[in-house]
């Protein structure tokens, strides 16, 4: 009786064990159909360490990669995204999707890196210049980082560029504590202003804020308002939206969730608007006007954006998706000034005068 029980539980445990394994290869396929490419940690050892934050995140960015790049090709069927999964020697690696040349964008991008090493002197430098007391071991602070980044350009100059940002940093110190936090935001970088364009986006990121913490939108615009600030221009890259950074309470339960809900509003605030005005016809003059503020954009990126900053002084990192941000086209003109009253001068007060979108 006992060897007859013993084999009835072995055949037992045997097909839940097959059943189980069925289940992984059914979620494993799944997974990856979501994605634009096999996770950098790789799917069995995201499941493995499910209930971790940082496996969590991965599968957060990833998906938001994915969303985004859906979203994206839907409006420009003609074109496609090239995949390229990169590993870095130092440890990671990323997946940068990239589109071209298509018919509504110009160049759109949509990066995910999860990478891990020893943090640079120059990058902890930069780090401690903002209050971060970091306590080395031997001179090494080991690292790791990931995040999910984008910006697109569009062809038409009433498509405003966009770009967002979400990532998490984690660094373990000479002690074997480690401090944590995350960082991002999202905001809009339109050629044109269009009033009903930027309250939709604003409003979108606020309600995502809203679920929160009704502190954090005002918080965070201003926020996004001050650090997208072109200094030897005297004005912003762009209208705003949200960003924040060293973000490391109340929890990081709760911060994780609040940057799921900001991840989550990156395709409804945005989408929308590029449906809306992809085949509002244009002129030379208008385009031109374009090309003159992408000059704009790269000049922030280059001199003052800490993602490129960190990126440049990060070995191993890979320049090709770093700047990735920089648009296929862009123009200096020595001393172009639009004319009082024009559209042109409209958008150049705003990004002067940040306004108050949603009240």
């Amino acid at each position: 009786g006992t060897l007859g029980g013993l084999g009835l539980a072995l055949g037992l445990w045997r097909r839940q064990a097959a059943l189980a394994a069925a289940r992984e290869d059914e979620e494993e396929k799944e997974l990856r159909q979501r994605f634009m490419a096999p996770p950098v940690s790789g799917l069995r050892e995201l499941r493995r360490r499910r209930r971790e934050l940082r496996s969590r995140m991965e599968l957060l960015i990833m998906e938001t990669q994915a969303e985004m790049c859906r979203a994206l090709a839907d409006l420009d069927p003609g074109a496609s995204f090239a995949v390229d999964s990169w590993e870095r020697k130092e440890g990671g690696g990323g997946i940068s999707c990239v589109l071209q040349d298509g018919e509504v964008f110009e160049k759109a991008g949509v990066n995910v890196s999860v990478v891990s090493g020893l943090l640079s002197e120059e990058a902890a430098r930069q780090m401690r210049s903002r209050g971060k007391s970091l306590k080395a071991k031997d001179g090494k602070l080991p690292f790791c980082a990931m995040g999910v980044s984008s910006v697109i350009h569009p062809k038409n100059p009433h498509v405003p560029t966009m770009h967002f940002n979400y990532r998490y940093f984690e660094i373990e110190e000479a002690d074997g504590t480690k401090q944590w936090w995350f960082g991002g935001g999202t905001d809009l970088t339109p050629t044109y202003l269009n009033e009903e364009d930027a309250v939709h986006f604003h409003k979108t990121l606020k309600e995502a804020c809203d679920k929160h913490d009704l502190k954090l939108y005002p918080k965070y615009k201003k926020w996004c308002d001050d650090y997208f600030y072109i200094k030897h221009r005297g004005e912003r890259r762009g209208i705003g939206g949200i960003f924040f950074d060293d973000v490391d309470s109340p929890s990081k339960e709760e911060v994780f969730q609040f940057v799921k809900s900001c991840a989550k509003a990156v395709v409804p605030c945005y989408i929308p608007i590029v449906k809306k005005h992809c085949h509002d016809s244009f002129t030379p003059e208008e385009k031109l006007w374009q090309q003159l503020r992408r000059g704009r954009y790269v000049e922030f990126n280059l001199v003052y954006d800490r993602g490129t900053k960190f990126g440049l002084l990060t070995p191993g990192s890979r320049i090709e998706s770093i700047l990735m941000s920089l648009p296929l086209t862009a123009r200096w003109e020595y001393m172009h000034n639009p004319p009082e009253s024009s559209k042109e001068a409209e958008i150049l007060e705003v990004l002067r005068n940040p306004k108050d979108w949603v009240h």
